[in-house]
């Protein structure tokens, strides 16, 4: 609120308000001292004047990665993930500037020092958390924050789409690593992702009420778009999460605990040593969706239906991973150019 005062032949305006540096200024004219006043009220409403740098000196960057990872990121679903890229952030010099005097050039070099070593894609994975982290601390904590210092960072990102799929023997070879991994889930939930093309967080959230073995179905409770779905399941996934829950104890089921009892940094570390020792180059669990979605498609699935079950709502992203493999393909036109030969 403005506070006009009169010192003996003089106007004197004080506008204090919380998150906004104080202003004041010394008018001849009452009128004048009004109409600024209520100028630099209008501003202050529309966020448009300068942020209380007091307030802002107070805190460190670090400080506020601490609150955030704290208050908001538990209740996430990628939380693990999010807490190791943090913490690790949290170890830059970057965390020690005081919000007052960060600007988007201090990200700019960050981001230049990071390109060094990591994918510009990486990067903006890494960054997204952070720039959550700002909205939150603008609009949620009322911190008095001009903008958001990321929102004007230019980070150019290629658009290296993967069309990896597993090559002839690769699956062997999982399966024969397999049998000397420590972890008895990994290699079942390898092969349900190839039966389902579930995705990682949705197997690991998989509770027992969720599947229906005499219906050869499983709920999907929540998936990454925010969807539920229901999804039908082959004869070998039944078998896969029948095995699996049948050594689940009573009190397990009871409780409904998770069929896959393991967390994605654990399935991740896991697929890492497999792969590691299958000897497979470049091949990332996720890879294990793109080549089931595929699988879908030479099964002769239509558009809607393999929607259905992978849970894309978006035609366009469905068919990134809709790669026929090139080799039936090819003897699907050799038979076809035969049989009109011979016709």
């Amino acid at each position: 609120m403005a506070t006009i005062r009169k010192k003996r032949d003089k106007y004197h305006v004080q506008i204090r308000r919380k998150g906004i540096a104080p202003l004041s200024k010394t008018f001849a004219l009452l009128a004048d001292a009004k109409e600024w006043a209520r100028h630099q009220e209008r501003l202050a409403d529309r966020g448009e004047l300068g942020p209380d740098r007091k307030e802002l000196e107070r805190i460190t960057l670090g400080e506020l990665v601490q609150r955030y990872l704290e208050e908001v990121v538990p209740s996430k679903k990628a939380a693990d993930i999010e807490r190791i890229m943090l913490e690790a952030f949290l170890r830059h010099k970057i965390c020690k500037k005081r919000l007052s005097e960060l600007t988007t050039a201090d990200f700019a070099s960050y981001r230049d020092e990071r390109l060094k070593t990591i994918t510009a894609k990486s990067l903006k994975r890494q960054l997204s958390p952070l720039s959550n982290m700002f909205e939150v601390a603008r609009v949620d904590w009322l911190l008095p924050l001009r903008g958001n210092p990321l929102s004007d960072l230019s980070l150019k990102v290629k658009d290296n789409k993967r069309d990896r799929r597993l090559r002839e023997g690769e699956l062997d070879k999982l399966l024969e690593a397999g049998k000397k991994t420590r972890n008895p889930f990994l290699i079942p939930i390898v092969r349900l992702a190839l039966e389902t093309a579930m995705r990682r967080g949705e197997m690991l959230a998989l509770k027992y009420r969720d599947v229906d073995i005499e219906r050869c179905t499983a709920i999907i409770r929540e998936s990454k778009n925010g969807y539920s779905r229901v999804i039908p399941l082959s004869s070998l996934a039944v078998a896969l999460l029948e095995t699996t829950m049948a050594v689940m104890s009573d009190k397990a089921k009871a409780q409904n605990e998770r069929i896959f009892p393991l967390t994605p940094v654990a399935v991740r570390l896991a697929w890492d040593k497999l792969t590691k020792r299958a000897k497979l180059d470049d091949l990332h669990f996720h890879d294990l969706r793109h080549e089931a979605i595929s699988r879908f498609f030479e099964k002769g699935l239509t558009v809607p239906e393999v929607a259905s079950i992978s849970g894309h709502r978006d035609i366009r992203m469905l068919l990134r991973y809709a790669h026929a493999d090139q080799g039936k393909l090819a003897r699907k036109l050799n038979g076809t150019c035969e049989d009109a030969l011979n016709g």
